[in-house]
């Protein structure tokens, strides 16, 4: 009878040898371990404190191990229904105003987000999500949701790109998402619906995309307060009341100020006027068609709504909001941040 060394020694390496896990199945089992509980449409995993959807962690995860930041890399903050779109199309046509045209200008035929894309969402085609990132001539634009210390994971010490980061009302926010949840999930389940009521106590519990709200905004306004060559800290609604000085500022902050002879011809007026909810949501590549980002597709029509402040009061009682206000100014105390 063969000895066992023998016998080990006759086998075929792969009847005793367990390949290594993939990475992509190691993510999936790594998420697998971490809190999970019932979302406002799915179920959400919190990682570093924070809530996601285990598909878009998956994709987090994913692109902390892939992504190369630059150091002239333009980075949009904003947490999900805060902005995003608007941000996108003012910082698009901001830094692009010298090479394009006012007349036949890409957003009027591009939807913003398909002329930024983001960092963490990738398109139909997951696996050439980080090359097409990759490929992208510098300084490119690029936005995410993720939270401050999530993306400091991708880049040795300090992020060196500059960031701006929009922030809006969180009563605002919560409604915005709620009728995004819906507008989004209807189509393919059409029983979907979530009282607001049940929205707002988990947002109020810190549970929301990407939340806790308020820790999401305070790492970057403490980033601004620490770096404010490399971080803006904006407010949705301090735009929407002067969006032509919002738009200079953020021009100086680019390193592209607007020159006297722009001035003189309007050019901050025009870019606020291509920029514009009315505008954008006129145009025809707004109304029809999506994209497609494989485990779910986003018509384009969704990321437009009304475009205004204070919508809240219309969907929640002043007691809710008052009980919100409560919260979020006992989260932010002592920082200097308020809403």
């Amino acid at each position: 009878m063969a000895s066992t060394r023998e016998e080990s020694a006759t086998c075929r390496p792969e009847d005793d040898v367990v390949p290594p896990k993939s990475k992509a199945i190691r993510r999936k089992d790594f998420i697998f371990t971490l809190p999970t509980r019932e979302g406002w449409s799915t179920p959400l995993v919190q990682y570093n404190k924070y809530w996601h959807r285990a598909q878009i962690l998956n994709e987090i995860l994913q692109v902390q191990d892939t992504f190369k930041p630059r150091g002239d890399d333009i980075i949009m903050v904003t947490q999900p229904k805060s902005g995003t779109t608007w941000l996108k199309a003012l910082t698009f046509t901001i830094t692009g105003r010298a090479r394009l045209s006012f007349s036949d200008h890409p957003l009027l035929t591009r939807h913003p987000h398909q002329l930024v894309p983001f960092i963490e969402i990738p398109d139909h085609d997951h696996t050439s999500h980080a090359r097409l990132l990759d490929t992208l001539p510098s300084p490119r634009l690029l936005a995410t949701h993720l939270p401050l210390s999530s993306l400091l994971d991708m880049s040795p010490g300090r992020c060196s790109s500059r960031m701006i980061y929009l922030s809006r009302n969180p009563k605002d926010t919560l409604v915005s998402r709620w009728h995004f949840e819906h507008k989004v999930l209807q189509p393919e389940h059409g029983d979907f619906k979530m009282e607001l009521e049940k929205a707002f106590a988990m947002f109020c519990e810190g549970v929301s995309e990407c939340g806790p709200f308020w820790d999401h905004c305070l790492e970057y306004w403490m980033e601004s307060l620490a770096r404010p060559d490399k971080v803006m800290f904006l407010k949705y609604e301090e735009i929407k009341a002067d969006p032509v000085q919002a738009v200079r500022k953020l021009a100086v902050f680019l390193g592209v100020p607007f020159s006297d002879e722009e001035e003189t011809s309007g050019v901050p007026q025009e870019v606020v006027r291509i920029c514009s909810f009315d505008t954008l949501t006129s145009l025809p590549v707004n109304q029809v068609g999506g994209v497609d980002h494989g485990s779910y597709y986003m018509p384009n029509s969704a990321f437009f709504r009304k475009g205004v402040a204070g919508d809240w009061a219309n969907y929640m009682t002043n007691e809710m909001g008052e009980d919100l206000d409560l919260i979020v100014k006992d989260k932010l105390q002592g920082s200097g941040l308020f809403f």
